[in-house]
């Protein structure tokens, strides 16, 4: 039940990150893919609040820092917009659906959909095979990377944006909602993954994704869990636990 093997912890030290195949059901992928439709649907952003992600990092500091809108979402359900999909006046000049980037950081928080997989025994079982002693979850995202100009991500460290001390105690979990192939703009570490892969990605390893050209999605519900005991998360970091949401532990 989702326990790594030793060899495949030696390949996770090893590389820094560890695909496993189908570790979701199609009805668990299909379930996240029908709740953040509803999501979408339901969505009412205000004019001054439609921020566009960017993802070269110089473009990213000036615009994140001046958004109270995403600097204050990691205990929100909040949303961030492709590029060119406003006009000046903030009006949508694509169908609202095909123009969102993602969907952060708190879904493992607020939705019960995204809480039940976030908090999956699988999930938790995997934690405690890879020695987590109080896994706490700091942020979630759903991403859509969109067809035809879902974004470049360029080559990042998770942990330099979810810094704690000592270094090492941060994991990502990336599970693909949908197929994640070379043209759609897959992780680069992954020579052409599938649906329901999941990936565990080291805080320190570096990895990026390409543009989406194709015509499909390639949406993915990502986490990351840190270890709580004996790490000091750093003041510095943009995501802080609030009084209304502290870090969550993974177990339950």
């Amino acid at each position: 039940m989702a326990c790594l093997s030793p060899s495949q912890l030696q390949k996770f030290q090893q590389d820094g990150f560890l695909v496993l195949e189908g570790f979701l059901s199609a009805e668990e992928c299909a379930a996240m893919q029908q709740r953040i439709g509803e999501i979408v649907a339901e969505m009412d952003v205000p004019l001054h609040c439609r921020t566009e992600f960017s993802t070269q990092e110089e473009e990213q500091l000036r615009a994140q820092g001046s958004t109270d809108y995403f600097l204050s979402s990691g205990d929100k359900i909040r949303f961030f917009f492709e590029k060119g999909v406003f006009d000046e006046k903030g009006n949508f000049l694509v169908p609202p659906e095909k123009s969102v980037n993602k969907i952060g950081h708190a879904l493992h928080a607020h939705d019960p959909v995204f809480k039940s997989i976030t908090h999956s025994p699988k999930v938790q079982t995997l934690a405690r095979s890879l020695g987590l002693q109080m896994p706490v979850v700091v942020q979630s995202m759903y991403i859509f990377k969109q067809p035809h100009f879902g974004g470049e991500v360029s080559p990042h460290q998770d942990a330099s944006f979810l810094y704690t001390e000592p270094l090492g105690r941060v994991l990502g979990v990336w599970i693909a909602v949908e197929d994640a192939t070379l043209e759609n703009g897959c992780l680069w570490f992954i020579p052409g993954s599938h649906t329901r892969a999941l990936v565990l990605i080291h805080g320190e390893v570096v990895h990026k994704s390409k543009q989406n050209l194709s015509d499909h999605s390639r949406q993915a519900y990502t986490f990351h869990l840190m270890e709580a005991s004996g790490t000091t998360w750093s003041p510095e970091n943009w995501l802080q636990p609030t009084a209304e949401l502290p870090f969550p532990p993974l177990y339950t």
